[in-house]
Protein backbone atom coordinates (compact mmCIF):
# COMPACT_ATOMS: atom_id res chain seq x y z
CA UNK A 1 0.00 0.00 0.00
CA UNK A 2 1.49 3.29 -1.09
CA UNK A 3 1.47 6.58 0.72
CA UNK A 4 -1.08 7.97 -1.77
CA UNK A 5 -3.51 5.13 -0.99
CA UNK A 6 -3.16 5.79 2.74
CA UNK A 7 -3.93 9.49 2.26
CA UNK A 8 -6.89 8.62 0.05
CA UNK A 9 -8.28 6.23 2.68
CA UNK A 10 -7.68 8.81 5.40
CA UNK A 11 -9.52 11.52 3.44
CA UNK A 12 -12.43 9.17 2.74
CA UNK A 13 -12.69 8.30 6.43
CA UNK A 14 -12.58 11.99 7.28
CA UNK A 15 -15.39 12.77 4.82
CA UNK A 16 -17.59 9.97 6.18
CA UNK A 17 -16.94 11.11 9.75
CA UNK A 18 -17.79 14.72 8.90
CA UNK A 19 -20.97 13.63 7.12
CA UNK A 20 -22.11 11.51 10.08
CA UNK A 21 -21.29 14.28 12.56
CA UNK A 22 -23.21 16.90 10.60
CA UNK A 23 -26.22 14.59 10.22
CA UNK A 24 -26.33 13.77 13.92
CA UNK A 25 -25.92 17.46 14.83
CA UNK A 26 -28.75 18.43 12.46
CA UNK A 27 -30.94 15.66 13.88
CA UNK A 28 -30.30 16.81 17.45
CA UNK A 29 -30.95 20.48 16.61
CA UNK A 30 -34.16 19.62 14.77
CA UNK A 31 -35.36 17.62 17.79
CA UNK A 32 -34.38 20.44 20.15
CA UNK A 33 -36.11 23.18 18.15
CA UNK A 34 -39.25 21.08 17.70
CA UNK A 35 -39.33 20.22 21.38
CA UNK A 36 -38.75 23.82 22.43
CA UNK A 37 -41.58 25.29 20.38
CA UNK A 38 -44.08 22.58 21.28
CA UNK A 39 -43.00 22.77 24.92
CA UNK A 40 -43.36 26.55 24.91
CA UNK A 41 -46.85 26.38 23.45
CA UNK A 42 -47.98 23.73 25.93
CA UNK A 43 -46.41 25.66 28.81
CA UNK A 44 -48.16 28.86 27.79
CA UNK A 45 -51.48 27.03 27.63
CA UNK A 46 -50.96 25.57 31.10
CA UNK A 47 -49.79 28.94 32.45
CA UNK A 48 -52.95 30.62 31.21
CA UNK A 49 -55.17 27.88 32.63
CA UNK A 50 -53.53 27.86 36.06
CA UNK A 51 -52.56 31.57 36.21
CA UNK A 52 -49.07 30.60 37.39
CA UNK A 53 -45.91 32.70 37.24
CA UNK A 54 -42.85 32.93 35.05
CA UNK A 55 -40.87 30.32 36.99
CA UNK A 56 -43.59 27.74 36.34
CA UNK A 57 -43.55 28.68 32.65
CA UNK A 58 -39.80 28.14 32.50
CA UNK A 59 -40.00 24.85 34.39
CA UNK A 60 -42.79 23.46 32.22
CA UNK A 61 -41.02 24.56 29.05
CA UNK A 62 -37.91 22.65 30.08
CA UNK A 63 -39.93 19.58 31.10
CA UNK A 64 -41.92 19.46 27.86
CA UNK A 65 -38.83 20.20 25.75
CA UNK A 66 -36.89 17.29 27.26
CA UNK A 67 -39.88 14.95 26.99
CA UNK A 68 -40.43 15.74 23.33
CA UNK A 69 -36.69 15.66 22.63
CA UNK A 70 -36.51 12.12 24.02
CA UNK A 71 -39.71 11.05 22.24
CA UNK A 72 -38.42 12.27 18.87
CA UNK A 73 -35.11 10.42 19.23
CA UNK A 74 -36.47 7.32 17.50
CA UNK A 75 -37.72 9.29 14.48
CA UNK A 76 -35.69 10.16 11.42
CA UNK A 77 -35.32 13.69 10.09
CA UNK A 78 -38.12 13.36 7.56
CA UNK A 79 -40.48 11.93 10.19
CA UNK A 80 -39.67 14.84 12.52
CA UNK A 81 -40.43 17.33 9.74
CA UNK A 82 -43.77 15.60 9.10
CA UNK A 83 -44.46 15.70 12.86
CA UNK A 84 -43.69 19.44 12.84
CA UNK A 85 -46.01 19.97 9.88
CA UNK A 86 -48.83 18.19 11.70
CA UNK A 87 -48.19 20.30 14.82
CA UNK A 88 -48.29 23.51 12.77
CA UNK A 89 -51.57 22.44 11.17
CA UNK A 90 -53.05 21.64 14.59
CA UNK A 91 -51.87 25.02 15.86
CA UNK A 92 -53.53 26.72 12.90
CA UNK A 93 -56.79 24.91 13.61
CA UNK A 94 -56.55 25.91 17.29
CA UNK A 95 -55.92 29.54 16.33
CA UNK A 96 -58.89 29.48 13.96
CA UNK A 97 -61.08 28.06 16.73
CA UNK A 98 -59.94 30.76 19.16
CA UNK A 99 -60.68 33.53 16.64
CA UNK A 100 -64.09 32.15 15.68
CA UNK A 101 -65.25 31.07 19.15
CA UNK A 102 -67.92 33.27 20.69
CA UNK A 103 -66.83 35.66 23.44
CA UNK A 104 -67.89 35.51 27.06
Amino acid sequence: MTLGDKFKGFSNDLQVGAKNASQSFTHAMLRLVSGFFIGLVLSLIIQELTQSGTFMLLFLTIVFTTAIYKALSRFGMMQILIFDLICVLLGTVLRMYILIAPGK
